[in-house]
């Protein structure tokens, strides 16, 4: 069957993602130092794409509560599984349509899954609406590079049925979010010219609504 949204790919690797990950611990270190400066102790934070809990474990630590979510079952099971923090609860969402009241969160973490969805304008949609007005946005993202060994990563990975379906640079990932209704603080490119990652953080505008909002 032809995935069109990456769920069979997570939910096939579930299990072994955290072990695969440990290589990448050092670009995770370089996403919570500029992460954990927006973040403190009074603070709700609802983490969209959690997978096995790669930044959950990393950053949960600084807010009041952290509720992590995935659409992928298998990989809040597993996250779920390794978790040790009291103030970190677990559930199955879909990114582009959550069940939570509009401003019921001072910010809202999405990693490395924007260019991995189809239709991520809806999920920017719903961050929008859950952020509290002035709710921080914190969206590190994979973005594309001129090393042609990307190209061929990602269509070894299409080969597994792994597809990315925005290849956005730096400014274009920015401009994205900010047609959405948020103000870019930030956009600091780190990694390797074969995986180049753009740790963009932004804040919900209190005056402006997205230019697609569609529910508020």
């Amino acid at each position: 069957m032809n995935d069109q949204t990456n769920k069979l790919f997570w939910q096939r690797t579930a299990k072994i993602y955290a072990p695969f990950m440990k290589g990448s611990d050092k670009l995770y270190e370089d996403i919570v130092q500029h992460c954990k400066q927006y973040l403190n102790r009074d603070m709700n934070v609802l983490e969209l794409a959690c997978g096995s809990g790669q930044l959950t474990f990393r950053l949960a630590g600084y807010t009041r509560h952290w509720e992590a979510t995935d659409f992928s079952d298998k990989m809040v099971a597993e996250a779920q599984r390794r978790s040790r923090l009291a103030n970190v609860s677990f559930a199955v969402r879909d990114a582009t349509q959550l069940p939570y009241p509009g401003a019921a969160y001072d910010a809202v973490i999405i990693a490395n899954a924007l260019h991995i969805m189809p239709e991520p304008e809806k999920a920017v949609t719903e961050i929008f609406r859950v952020l509290k007005p002035g709710g921080i946005l914190l969206s590190p993202t994979f973005i594309w590079g001129d090393d042609s060994r990307q190209q061929a990563g990602a269509s070894l990975l299409e080969r597994v049925g792994f597809r990315v379906f925005h290849r956005w640079r730096a400014d274009e990932l920015s401009g994205f979010v900010e047609t959405h209704g948020f103000d870019v603080l930030e956009k600091n490119v780190f990694g390797s010219a074969i995986r180049p990652l753009c740790c963009l953080i932004a804040q919900k505008n209190k005056i402006q609504a997205p230019k697609n909002q569609e529910r508020m």
